[in-house]
C-alpha cells in the first residue's frame, strides 16, 4: 500500500503558521506520507528568520477547518456579474502532546484538500506503514539500544537474593500467552505443564507471575488477570498450587483486586470472576476500584478541554479541574499502589494484582508499587527496565490504548491513557522526594510523548508478540538508545538526585496532589525560567550530569 494515494495537496504556498509560543512564520507547506512540513525563508520586513517545522502525521489527535471570505463586501461593489469573493481556511491541529497548530491556508480548496490528507495519514492502521519503520537518522544503527535480556537480567539479581523462583520459557513463541513475554519468573516447585493448566483459568492464559521481590522482608509482588470462576464456580487446583508456591512457607497474602466487588462477581456472568476464599485460604481478597477505560478516557479529554480554556475565571476553573477527576485518578492510584508496598513492606506478605484483564490498572499498580519500595527503579536505568518489564514486556496493549489523547471526541473505543496516569503519578513522586529519583520531568514529558507518537519503534504494537511479528527491533531505532545518548542523557538527570534506600511514601492529601503543569501546560506557560533555573542548579551542585 502506498500512502501517496492519500495525499490530496502536496504543495501549498503562503501557508502562515500559528505554533504556540512562537511566533507566526509564513512558507511553504508539503505533505509527505508521514510529516507535514512548512519551509519558511527569512523576510527582513518581519523579522522571520529562515527555518523548517517538521511534524507527525501520527502525532495529530485532531483535525479542524473553517472557511473564511475574504473580500465579499469589496466583490459585492465591484464585481458587476454578482460573482463571490475569495476564500482562505484554516486547519487546526491538535496534537497528542496537546500542542495546538494552526495553519492559515490562502484558498478555500486547499484548505479542505490538506485537512483531509492529514486526517487519513494520521489514522493508518498498518503499523508497517508507520514512521518508525522509515525512520534512519545518521550515525546511528538498527538494533542499537534495545533491551533483549530485560527478564533474564532481573532473574540473575533476583537468584541473588533466593533460590525458591526460576526462569520459565514455557512461553516459547508466545504459545501460552500470546501477551506475555518468552521468558517468565515462577515458583520452582511448579512444572511447566502445571503452568499451561493454570494459564488457562486466566482471562487472556495471564497466570500469576513474579513482579518483585522484596528482599528485606522476602515476600514478593504478583501479578495476573482474573480467574476464569464463571456462574458454575470453576476452579483449577494448579493456580491454586501456584499461588501457595508463591507464598514460599508464609501462612498469609493478599490479593488487591483493581475493581468494585460487586463489579468482580458480577463478572461471572460473563466467565470471569474473583478468586473463591474457600478455595484460597491463605489468601485475603482487597477489593480497591480503580477506574478505567472509556471513564478514564473521557477524564483526559476534560482535563484538556479545562487547561485550553482560557476564557473562564479563577474559581469556574479550579471547578472544571475538580470535575474532570484526574487528580483524583491520581490519588487512587497512588493509594493503591502505597498499599500494596505496605503489605510487603510493612506486612511482610504477598501481594497479587489483578483487574479483569491485568494488562491495564494491574500494571499501573505493579510499578507503582515497586517505586515506592525499590531505589533501584529510581535510577535512569532502573526506570527504564521497569518500564520495559512491567509495561512493554509485560503486555500493555499501547497500539490500542495511545490511539487517541485528550483531544479526542465522540465514542472511545479501547483507548486509556493508564500509562499517561503512571507517568503522572510518577512526576508527584519526584515533586514529593525530590532527590530520590535520579531522572525529571523532561524524562516524564519525552515518554509521554513517544508513547503516544514516535519515530522510533519502542511504543510500538501490543505486546511481544506482536513485535516480534513485524520485527520491530530488527526494523526500527529504540527510543532508549536516544536516551542514553550522552547529550540526551544530560538533559534528562535530576541534578539533586541522591541515592535514597528507603521506601518512600507518597501523601494522597488534597494539598499534595498537584496539576502537572510541565506536561498539560507546556504549550501555554513558557518554560524558559524553568530551564534557567534548572541550568543554575546543575552550576551550583557542581555535578557531572552524566
Amino acid at each position: 500500500m502506498e500512502l501517496s494515494h492519500l495525499i490530496q495537496t502536496s504543495q501549498v504556498e503562503k501557508v502562515r503558521v500559528c505554533c504556540p509560543l512562537m511566533p507566526p512564520v509564513t512558507g511553504t507547506l508539503c505533505v509527505s506520507s508521514h510529516h507535514l512540513i512548512l519551509s519558511a525563508q527569512a523576510v527582513e520586513d518581519t523579522k522571520q528568520e529562515k527555518c523548517e517545522l517538521w511534524l507527525l502525521h501520527c502525532a495529530v489527535d485532531s483535525v479542524e477547518k473553517s472557511v473564511h471570505n475574504i473580500g465579499m463586501l469589496k466583490s459585492k461593489e465591484n464585481n458587476k456579474d454578482g460573482e463571490g469573493g475569495s476564500s482562505s481556511g484554516t486547519v487546526t491541529l491538535k496534537c497528542k502532546d496537546l500542542q495546538v497548530i494552526q495553519l492559515e491556508i490562502p484558498d478555500m480548496e486547499e484548505t479542505f484538500n490538506v485537512a483531509r490528507s492529514v486526517q487519513a495519514l494520521s489514522s493508518l492502521d498498518n503499523i508497517s506503514l508507520s514512521y518508525p519503520f522509515f525512520f534512519r537518522p545518521a550515525g546511528c544503527k538498527l538494533g542499537k539500544g534495545w533491551s533483549r535480556d530485560t527478564m533474564e537480567n532481573f532473574y540473575h539479581k533476583l537468584k541473588a537474593e533466593t533460590d525458591a523462583w526460576r526462569l520459565s520459557d514455557v512461553n516459547e513463541n508466545f504459545k501460552v500467552c500470546p501477551s506475555y513475554p518468552e521468558k517468565i519468573i515462577v515458583p520452582l516447585s511448579c512444572s511447566d505443564n502445571s503452568l499451561k493448566r493454570a494459564a488457562a483459568f486466566r482471562q487472556g492464559r495471564r497466570f500469576p507471575v513474579l513482579s518483585y521481590y522484596h528482599s528485606r522482608t522476602r515476600s514478593v509482588l504478583l501479578r495476573s488477570a482474573q480467574p476464569l470462576v464463571g456462574p458454575n464456580h470453576h476452579f483449577c487446583e494448579d493456580d491454586e498450587k501456584l499461588l501457595n508456591a508463591a507464598l514460599m512457607g508464609q501462612s498469609h497474602g493478599f490479593i488487591i483486586d483493581v475493581r468494585y466487588e460487586q463489579e468482580a462477581k458480577q463478572a461471572r456472568s460473563s466467565g470471569g470472576g474473583t478468586e473463591n476464599k474457600d478455595r484460597y485460604p491463605k489468601w485475603s481478597i482487597l477489593y480497591r476500584s480503580l477506574e478505567r477505560g472509556q471513564a478514564l478516557q473521557r477524564s483526559l479529554t476534560r482535563l484538556v478541554g479545562t487547561c485550553y480554556e482560557t476564557y473562564m475565571g479563577r474559581n469556574h476553573w479550579l471547578s472544571n479541574l475538580q470535575a474532570s477527576q484526574w487528580l483524583s485518578h491520581i490519588k487512587e492510584a497512588l493509594s493503591l499502589a502505597g498499599l500494596a508496598a505496605e503489605c510487603i513492606e510493612r506486612e511482610g506478605t504477598c501481594v497479587l494484582v489483578h483487574g479483569e484483564e491485568g494488562a491495564n490498572n494491574t500494571l499501573l499498580v505493579t510499578s507503582l508499587a515497586q517505586l515506592i519500595l525499590s531505589p533501584d527503579c529510581r535510577t535512569m536505568v532502573g526506570y527504564q527496565e521497569l518500564i520495559e518489564r512491567e509495561w512493554l514486556q509485560a503486555g500493555h496493549p499501547f497500539q490500542l490504548r495511545c490511539a487517541r489523547s485528550g483531544w479526542a471526541q465522540g465514542r472511545f473505543k479501547q483507548e486509556s491513557p493508564n500509562f499517561l496516569l503512571f507517568l503522572d503519578c510518577c512526576w508527584q513522586l519526584t515533586r514529593q522526594f525530590p532527590m530520590s529519583m535520579e531522572f525529571n520531568e523532561e524524562l516524564l514529558c519525552t515518554l509521554a510523548s513517544h508513547a503516544y507518537s514516535s519515530e522510533y519503534g519502542t511504543f510500538l504494537c501490543n505486546n511481544e508478540k506482536e513485535r516480534n511479528s513485524y520485527k520491530v527491533r530488527e526494523k526500527t531505532h529504540s527510543l532508549w538508545g536516544i536516551l542514553n545518548n550522552f547529550k540526551q542523557r544530560k538533559h534528562l538527570v535530576n541534578p539533586v538526585y541522591e541515592r535514597n534506600p528507603l521506601a518512600i511514601w507518597p501523601s494522597v492529601a488534597p494539598q499534595s496532589i498537584q496539576l502537572w503543569e510541565g506536561f498539560f501546560l507546556r504549550y501555554l506557560v513558557s518554560t524558559e525560567h524553568k530551564e534557567r533555573s534548572w541550568q543554575r542548579t546543575w552550576e551550583l551542585v557542581g555535578k557531572d550530569p552524566c
